[in-house]
């Protein structure tokens, strides 16, 4: 069960971060997903850095770290992998 509540937990974080970033992302159902959970492990990381903590516990902390480490994920890949027109 571990799994699928990761993967659910990524693909909610991976919309809202999509929801936030202005402008239209052209990535799927998948790389969706798999931005909400490295944005997770990144905004968990640095928010057990700077707040103290436990990453692995659950809290609204832990959700907006998630949201924010997506987001940067999100800028990152659309400033190095973007189609230039």
């Amino acid at each position: 069960m571990g799994l699928c509540s990761w993967i659910f937990f990524g693909f909610v974080v991976g919309l809202i971060a999509r929801f936030i970033m202005p402008g239209h992302q052209h990535i799927g159902f998948i790389r969706t997903t798999l931005l909400g959970v490295g944005g997770s492990f990144v905004g968990g990381f640095l928010s057990a850095l700077i707040w103290g903590g436990n990453w692995r516990n659950p809290s609204p902390s832990g959700w907006i770290g998630a949201i924010i480490g997506a987001i940067v994920l999100l800028v990152i890949s659309e400033t190095f992998f973007s189609r230039r027109r």
